[in-house]
């Protein structure tokens, strides 16, 4: 059932009718997000520019039971903003600015529209560095990420969003507005609400505002990339650096299927019959940089790599990083449908991982590039496929069930990064369990009762 046009009327009265899109013409590019073979029409689209804006329509969208889904820039890969049956969507791109960057207390306050670059590069200019880095951080909005709580090429050694956020600004359905958090870094008074919303993917509240933390910038980095006939030299020489005692800022991996696709997309000069490639940074002080580079190519040539490449500038460090930053791009020129999913499992159990997802294209006769995060475990096995042709997209869908159902028996998560959304929430039972589950649905019915927020994600 459309949206009752008395509710249109009074959208428009309260944002003004430029900010409501109700035209279909004007709503398919809010009927999909970056999630492939997925798409619902939503009923509106409105983009609010205060948080009381934001409070005005909760308040009107709860009074009347009406659906909302937030959404940032749409990058998300787990259907986490897909629109569910004529709902509204709740646009906050126009919540953009950087309020404030604090060089004492090193944070930086930002609206949940604000892209991630915006924000990396609004820290930069203040000599400090903010490291959440998801692939999409040129058009992600920090909203979206502590709503998924987005990772990135350099979570081995700095985290992941989580581990940034030290206060939220968040509306409930009741149009009610929360405040968790500040600018200290010792504060336990009380239950962690902060925690609760990050990765909550719009379904406990609306976040607004995001307070953030910063470190100073690395004086120094280093970057080198390694090329192997094996796999298991790629895997080994990981727990080497780790053993090592070496945390890079960024340790990630590519399978031959990606290797080819990335030199034929961006021709970096990457030898197509190597098995797997790993791209190894280090920062920080520049003698342990310099140090902890010598050390980790020594530990790539002890376990057999056939090329070592070490950056001699900033422009070669960005020409080695392409064949990492540009996978995706180059696997999705290959077919009609790119379905990028990730999985985790111990750093132990990645090689092993590695060869059961290509057992498992062997077995459903499927294409499948795999690249990711090999210093923390998380790999994304992207599917090259063809959402028109059924019988394969059958055939994709079963290959997904073993590899999480792999990825949970060898000890990880059905995600690492990309959230549950709609996509994965027939798996989240088995590997959260009962008691999990219903504490999580409990949380949920106490803080929207009516059930508006992003409905039918996560859970049902």
């Amino acid at each position: 059932m459309a949206l009752a046009s008395t509710l249109i009327s009074e959208l428009q009265r309260l944002l003004g009718a430029g900010e409501v899109l109700t035209c279909k013409e004007d709503l398919i590019p809010y009927s999909f997000d970056g999630t492939a073979a997925l798409r619902q029409m939503p009923g509106a689209v409105v983009f609010p520019k205060t948080t009381d804006q934001v409070v005005s329509v909760l308040r009107l969208a709860n009074q009347t039971k009406t659906p909302v889904v937030t959404r940032g820039s749409g990058t998300g890969l787990s259907g986490g903003s897909l629109p569910s049956p004529d709902c509204l969507v709740l646009c906050l791109v126009k919540m953009d600015r950087v309020l404030e960057v604090d060089r004492a207390n090193l944070t930086l306050l930002a609206e949940a529209g604000a892209t991630t670059q915006v924000i990396a590069d609004a820290a930069g200019a203040a000599g400090l560095f903010y490291p959440p880095d998801p692939g999409s951080m040129k058009i992600s909005t920090i909203g979206g990420n502590v709503a998924e709580n987005s990772g990135g090429l350099r979570g081995l050694k700095y985290g992941v969003t989580r581990n940034y956020v030290m206060g939220l600004e968040v509306v409930l359905a009741s149009g009610e507005v929360l405040w968790t958090g500040n600018k200290c870094v010792k504060d336990v008074a009380g239950y962690s609400m902060r925690d609760l919303f990050i990765g909550s993917e719009g379904t406990l509240g609306v976040i607004t505002r995001v307070l953030l933390k910063l470190i100073p910038l690395p004086p120094a980095k280093k970057t080198l990339l390694a090329t192997f006939n094996r796999m298991d030299q790629a895997a080994q020489t990981v727990s080497d650096i780790i053993a090592a005692r070496i945390i890079p800022c960024t340790l990630e991996f590519l399978d031959r299927t990606t290797i080819r696709c990335v030199e034929d997309f961006a021709h970096v000069g990457l030898p197509l019959d190597c098995e797997a490639l790993l791209l190894m940074e280090t920062d920080g002080h520049p003698a342990a940089v310099a140090e902890e580079a010598a050390r980790m190519a020594e530990i790539a040539r002890a376990n057999g790599a056939r090329e070592l490449r070490v950056a001699r500038d900033e422009a070669e460090a960005a020409r080695l990083a392409t064949a990492r930053r540009s996978a995706f791009s180059a696997l999705a020129r290959v077919s009609p449908t790119t379905i990028l999913e990730d999985a985790t499992v111990p750093r132990s159990e990645l090689a092993g991982m590695i060869r059961f997802v290509e057992a498992v294209a062997q077995k459903y006769q499927l294409r499948i590039g795999t690249f990711g995060h090999m210093g923390d475990g998380n790999l994304h096995p992207t599917f090259l496929t063809d959402e028109r042709n059924a019988q394969e997209m059958h055939r994709v869908e079963e290959a997904f069930k073993e590899i999480f159902e792999e990825a949970i028996r060898r000890g990880g998560t059905i995600t690492g990064e990309h959230g549950i959304g709609v996509s994965k929430k027939r798996f989240l039972p088995r590997f959260a369990g009962d008691a999990q589950m219903r504490v999580m649905r409990e949380l949920r019915r106490v803080l929207d009762p009516n059930g508006i927020l992003n409905p039918g994600k996560l859970f049902d």
